[in-house]
């Protein structure tokens, strides 16, 4: 079954489509956005030599001449570097303005290649074929683009939406099971922050979803997006409610940080982490009940991600580095913090101007070292 969300925009509204069998279809579909009949194919190694035959042969029924770029996988290419080699092989190719970028590839490939379209002769569209659980409910749909510098992940980059996300349930099946996990915290955080019948539902349907069976693979995947589109059309530019959508994320990106935005610590299980310590912070300020953050943490854990920093490094973090990686935070204010807090499950609120000393004593009382 094809399911399609309308992420509402005005003039730049698009459709998410999700389900089986969209990879065959994807020329057919991505061909009314290509007015010159081109498409520039962003990808990496491992997707390519996966998907690329079935996609090349899509796009090339429909009519559309489709030059590949090859990246590296992993998050390092996510780089100033790996910016400038894309852009300058989009430029070989002499693309313009009727021409499109398909990102095809997890969400590395979809922020580096939406930032590279973003920026190329000052914008170019592009289309979002995401092929990890992680990219497919949450990086690929909003329109947030980016590349991660030595002192922080995704602070250098642009709001530039795509045309269209094309979700296709069955590559999910060539997914690495430490992927799909890791895509699941993002699952997870929906019912976290916002909807506590979908964290019921995931809390009963977990095993179902990470062991890919369709119909639950199906729901959880749509209903995570359709929470994102609503709040996206709301709040385009996270000036305010879209920030919900961190939860997890100021502590999750100072591991990530701190870890070297690497295979140590994939995204999504820092992610897991954060989301756990913003409840178990939540309960120790008095916000939300103690019953609440062990029921979150519960859930993360039953998914076999890390729930704690311990979890995540074989060796101590120190203090006031994780808190030199929050002051870096995109939601930080004037030197305040900003951390994305729950009042219960399914309860999450933005909390501006956190004290720094009583995170402090909340990162010691987690076992990080002064």
């Amino acid at each position: 079954m094809i399911r399609s969300v309308a992420v509402g925009l005005g003039e730049r509204s698009y459709e998410v489509v999700i389900g089986p069998g969209l990879l065959d279809r994807a020329g057919a579909r991505i061909a009314p956005f290509a007015r010159r009949r081109r498409v520039a194919v962003v990808t990496d190694e491992t997707v390519w030599g996966l998907h690329g035959a079935q996609l090349t042969a899509s796009l090339e029924a429909a009519g559309l001449a489709c030059p590949v770029i090859v990246l590296p996988p992993g998050e390092q290419t996510k780089s100033f570097e790996w910016l400038a080699e894309l852009s300058d092989r989009l430029l070989a190719l002499a693309l313009d303005r009727g021409d499109l970028v398909v990102a095809f590839g997890g969400g590395v490939v979809g922020d580096l290649a939406g930032f590279a379209a973003a920026v190329y002769k000052r914008g170019i569209d592009f289309v979002q074929i995401p092929t990890t659980l992680l990219a497919q409910v949450d990086s690929s749909v909003g329109g947030k683009t980016a590349i991660d510098t030595p002192r922080g992940k995704n602070l250098v980059g642009a709001f530039h939406q795509p045309r269209l996300v094309l979700a296709d349930l069955d590559v999910l099946a060539t997914l690495p099971e430490r992927q799909v996990r890791a895509g699941y915290a993002e699952v997870v955080k929906y019912g976290l922050l916002g909807d506590f019948d979908f964290f019921q539902w995931l809390e009963a349907n977990a095993p179902a979803v990470l062991a890919r069976e369709p119909q639950a693979l199906a729901h959880a995947v749509a209903r995570s997006v359709e929470m994102k589109a609503e709040i996206v059309a709301e709040d385009e530019t996270e000036q305010g409610r879209r920030a919900l959508l961190n939860l997890g994320h100021t502590f999750g990106h100072a591991l990530e940080a701190e870890t070297g935005f690497g295979e140590a610590l994939l995204h999504g299980e820092s992610v897991a982490a954060g989301q756990a310590l913003a409840f178990r912070f939540s309960a120790a300020q008095g916000l939300c009940t103690t019953q609440d953050a062990h029921r979150a943490e519960a859930a993360i854990r039953a998914a076999g991600l890390p729930t704690s920093m311990a979890e995540t490094r074989d060796k101590p973090y120190a203090v006031e580095r994780l808190l030199e990686h929050m002051a870096q935070d995109k939601k930080a204010e004037g030197g305040a913090l900003t951390f994305i807090l729950a009042r219960g499950l399914g309860q999450a609120f933005v909390a501006r101007n956190v004290d720094a000393n009583a995170i402090r004593e909340f990162l010691k009382a987690e076992g990080a070292e002064t």
